[in-house]
């Protein structure tokens, strides 16, 4: 049982990595489940302080995600036009054959968001749109990091405790 967990936790920090830049995950967070999956192994003592911690941090990632492309769509003098465009044409991005569909997609969502609400004014749609794609990057990194931390802390414990996932699998 214990492999089996080692390995399904190791595949939720792997896919955490991903959620990072799919909006349908929650990367940090899932890279956490891997780390809780560890812990519930027979090899790795439970460290409520620790699962406590990195389970803050996960949440307070996933909250504040909710709020940086906005805070840059605003910052550059967008609306809610612009960020529902920017989540549209991110999911577009996402599906579409293109390369870098995942950056150009946002962008162009939120720039044709933005032309909804004011067709007559481009140029702030524009700047609205680099805002918004700003805020989509800049929130995208923060979760890649943090989901990059937490599967570096699963191989760290893991690699603590190896020597007992060997000997609790013969």
């Amino acid at each position: 049982m214990d492999i089996f967990l080692l390995i399904i936790g190791f595949l939720f920090a792997l896919l955490g990595i991903i959620g990072s830049f799919l909006p349908v995950l929650p990367g940090p967070f899932t890279s956490w489940i891997g780390l809780l999956l560890l812990h519930l192994t027979n090899a790795v003592p439970m460290n409520w302080t620790f699962l406590g911690l990195t389970l803050a941090i996960a949440i307070l990632i996933w909250v504040i995600d909710y709020f940086i492309p906005a805070m840059g769509t605003k910052k550059f003098g967008g609306t809610r036009y612009g960020v529902i465009g920017t989540m549209v044409g991110l999911v577009i991005g996402l599906l579409s054959p293109i390369p870098f569909g995942i950056i150009i997609g946002p962008f162009i969502g939120a720039f044709i968001g933005e032309m909804i609400h004011d067709s007559k004014n481009s140029g702030k749609a524009l700047k609205a749109a680099f805002g918004s794609l700003l805020g989509f990057l800049t929130s995208a990194f923060l979760k890649f990091i943090a989901a990059v931390i937490f599967t570096g802390l699963y191989v760290a414990k893991f690699w603590e405790y190896k020597d007992m996932f060997f000997s609790f699998s013969s």
